[in-house]
């Protein structure tokens, strides 16, 4: 008896708290997807890099063997220098030495990856005045850009996605749900198309140094708004029309970012996805049960008037109580 109490009250108390399990649950399966995330690319990555680790000690070993005059540390000092510069987008090779970082060209491709949040950081501020409009720019220009690109969206939403689905749901009578799911999946094929497979084969006949692997790796990374920065397009010694390259990826970028999200938009209106959604979020206030407090709130209130009416009519009774005359013999005062 005590156990069937135990289990009914358990179940009870699941059901009354079911948005708060799914959302335990999908904190649970976020941390495990995290975790499995760290444990492939620690097993798959690790072996490289211990490789190339002992390709440099090796090279760096023999280059001393061969230059006996130069001590370690000096080597140390050298190679620091260039590391440091080579982080804020500067080489020291002879071939890359043409190339300028902070022409018009590359500091607009630098301002749209601000703006968006990719950040490739291959190039970064070197002064401090730099940093510091950096920082200016970014709080000014990050909001401004997500305002933007929320209006456009919106407006490419009306004729991309709504205005389709209804017409064909009363022209030819069919589900709209249905008609949903094929529109959100034929949209996602056109743009992994137009943005995704079609730009990669350009990116990888244009960089010598790419595959089409690479090129599609940069593509995904650079519209999820990740922005690793191990590929950048325009980079390569003696790029022909670097400048004009520079500008067509920075239009690529903003348009292949709305698209992306027009997609995601379509997609999060499915009926079935905010079902989903709807799993994890905290339960709204009913309106039936709002009108059901105010009802009784009224009720109260009225029967506390009531009470008090028939109160005062009562005290209105014991101190006014005026016999009724029938006839002017009755008053006692004549009489």
């Amino acid at each position: 008896m005590l156990q069937s109490l135990a289990s009914n009250s358990c179940v009870r108390l699941i059901q009354n708290h079911k948005s708060t399990w799914y959302f335990v649950s999908l904190i649970l399966g976020y941390l495990l997807y995290l975790i499995f995330g760290a444990v492939v690319f620690s097993s798959v990555e690790l072996p490289y890099e211990d490789q190339l680790r002992q390709e440099l000690r090796a090279v760096k070993k023999q280059f001393l063997l061969e230059n006996e005059c130069l001590s370690e540390e000096r080597l140390e000092r050298f190679l620091k220098k260039a590391l440091d510069a080579s982080n804020y987008g500067v080489s020291i090779l002879n071939n890359a030495s043409a190339n300028w970082n902070w022409d018009f060209t590359s500091s607009l491709f630098f301002a749209s990856t601000v703006l968006s949040t990719t950040g490739y950081g291959h190039t970064a501020p070197l002064s401090d005045g730099g940093k510091a409009f950096c920082i200016i720019y970014s709080v000014i220009g990050i909001p401004f850009t997500l305002l933007f690109l929320t209006a456009v969206v919106q407006r490419i939403m009306v004729f991309s996605t709504r205005r389709p689905i209804t017409y064909i749901h009363t022209r030819w009578g069919l589900s709209k749900q249905l008609v949903a799911i094929v529109h959100a999946t034929l949209l996602g094929m056109l743009a992994v198309s137009c943005f995704f497979l079609i730009p990669a084969a350009i990116f990888s006949a244009l960089e010598e140094n790419w595959n089409f692997l690479e090129s599609f790796y940069f593509c995904f990374i650079s519209l999820s708004t990740i922005g690793l920065g191990d590929y950048v397009p325009g980079e390569a010694a003696n790029q022909k029309f670097r400048e004009l390259y520079k500008v067509g990826i920075t239009v690529y970028l903003i348009l292949g970012l709305i698209v992306m999200l027009v997609v995601l938009e379509t997609f999060c209106e499915l009926q079935q996805l905010k079902q989903l959604r709807k799993m994890f979020y905290l339960k709204k206030e009913k309106p039936q049960d709002r009108l059901a407090i105010l009802e009784h709130d009224h009720l109260s209130f009225t029967t506390v008037s009531d009470n008090t009416g028939g109160k005062n009519e009562a005290k209105a009774k014991t101190f006014v109580s005026v016999p009724t005359l029938v006839s002017p013999n009755d008053d006692p005062m004549i009489q």
